[in-house]
């Protein structure tokens, strides 16, 4: 399979139909988010939307984000989704290294991202890649229950 990784310049049909798609295979319960917040993505100066393609479209979707802190400038990956059909054609690795390879680009000095434990062949992957499992927690709180 030809494949490769653009990062999203605009909103279009194909982009919105493949995370309507991928974003159920993500997580069963995310719905794909609308244009507008796709868009606002795509123009934010600390974003990056990567999509991975080939001849049958759109086969896999990546977000890289970036902050600044005292400590320096930290990229996370977010929302990694390659579609059923396309996973172990490269599709997952490629996404990564475009991702910091903007990473460098862009100053990153560390890129972070997390992996449910039941996603055996991405966290393989991530490691494959260099990532080294963080000695550290996580603390997430939901601000929008209700």
């Amino acid at each position: 399979m030809e494949l490769s990784v653009k990062q999203v310049r605009e909103v279009t049909g194909p982009l919105l139909e493949a995370f309507a798609r991928l974003m159920p295979q993500l997580s069963p319960r995310l719905e794909a988010p609308s244009a507008a917040r796709l868009q606002a993505i795509v123009e934010s100066p600390s974003a990056a939307l990567f999509a991975a393609e080939a001849e049958r479209g759109i086969r896999g979707l990546l977000t890289l984000v970036w902050y600044d802190v005292p400590s320096g400038r930290k990229a996370w990956i977010e929302d990694v989704v390659v579609d059923a059909e396309a996973r172990g054609t490269g599709a997952g690795r490629a996404l990564v290294a475009a991702a910091l390879e903007h990473a460098a680009v862009i100053g990153a000095g560390k890129v972070l991202l997390t992996s449910n434990p039941a996603r055996e062949a991405a966290r393989a992957l991530y490691r494959k890649m260099g990532f080294e499992e963080a000695a550290t927690t996580v603390f997430a709180i939901k601000t929008d229950a209700k």
